[in-house]
């Protein structure tokens, strides 16, 4: 990947930016509600919570909690280009099951798997996707729905639940920061370390839908450029492409990628028997 190329390209986003589906593939198992994408090679590597019972909200907070821990199953997936499944990990331990957003080092990909519920507890894993060993790393007391790793200095930084908080820590695990996060655009739900001490986050805000009380929450999608030093927004740009399910495609799992003079992004934003949807930029040196 040319780091500092997809940089660049990344600053020209904007409201304007057309963003064209060139391919799709239909992933051949039951992907679950998908969650953090990596692709390595020809393979792609998607986590991802089998959800067996749905939290449920309390009348009333308890011990802390505003919600069950509900039930569910935590996936490592690996397939092909052809939506074929080929590995399948299970993470986690009892309450901590949902796994979030990913990343990959260039040797370990980096999977943090928290409770289904905010203020909650984390297990951080590397996995090794050569002999898809996991190793925990770290145990985090709150809900971490994502998490990049600078390849360079070996730094993890995560965001807790709605990804209103950052943390910081180094490569023994010990904690070095919590910062509030300045932005309200969008809850990050994915991302990846992309050089220069930069990283690119994708996400989601469910926005009030003017047609009725009773109709879905509009989705808007959004990609940001974050300084992994400060924890600064460095750029953002709305995603308004949706899904065959009526979903935002950065809902979920996102994966960017420089491809010659625009940008790809690989999306698996629908539940269940997804598939993977593939978009290019078409006038991203054709700012207006």
């Amino acid at each position: 990947m040319d780091n500092q190329k997809l940089i660049d390209q990344f600053r020209n986003l904007t409201r304007n930016t057309k963003w064209e589906q060139i391919d799709k593939f239909d992933l051949q198992f039951n992907n679950y509600h998908s969650q953090g994408m990596v692709r390595i090679g020809d393979l792609f590597y998607l986590s991802s919570v089998e959800l067996i019972e749905k939290p449920v909200k309390y009348d009333q907070p308890q011990h802390g909690y505003d919600r069950t821990p509900g039930k569910g199953i935590g996936h490592l997936f690996v397939f092909d280009t052809q939506g074929k499944l080929l590995n399948d990990i299970l993470l986690g331990e009892g309450d901590i099951y949902h796994p979030g957003g990913i990343d990959f080092d260039g040797n370990n990909i980096w999977v943090p798997v928290a409770e289904y519920r905010p203020n909650s507890q984390s297990i951080v894993y590397k996995v090794d996707p050569k002999t898809m060993k996991a190793e925990e790393s770290l145990r985090v007391h709150d809900h971490i729905g994502g998490l990049v790793r600078d390849s360079q200095n070996g730094k993890l930084i995560g965001n807790s639940w709605g990804s209103r908080k950052f943390y910081e820590w180094n490569q023994k695990g010990q904690l070095l920061l919590v910062k509030e996060n300045s932005s309200h655009f969008v809850d990050y739900q994915d991302g990846h370390y992309v050089g220069e001490g930069k990283m690119i986050l994708s996400g989601i805000s469910e926005l009030p839908n003017p047609a009725g009380r009773n109709s879905k929450p509009y989705e808007l999608g959004g990609l940001a450029l974050i300084d992994m030093k400060t924890l600064d927004t460095i750029h953002e740009a709305p995603i308004t492409e949706f899904s065959p399910q009526g979903h935002v495609i950065t809902r979920n799992p996102v994966f960017v990628e420089n491809a010659g003079q625009e940008m790809r992004l690989y999306a698996v934003p629908d539940d269940d028997h997804g598939s993977v949807l593939i978009y290019e930029t078409s006038n991203l040196n054709n700012k207006i």
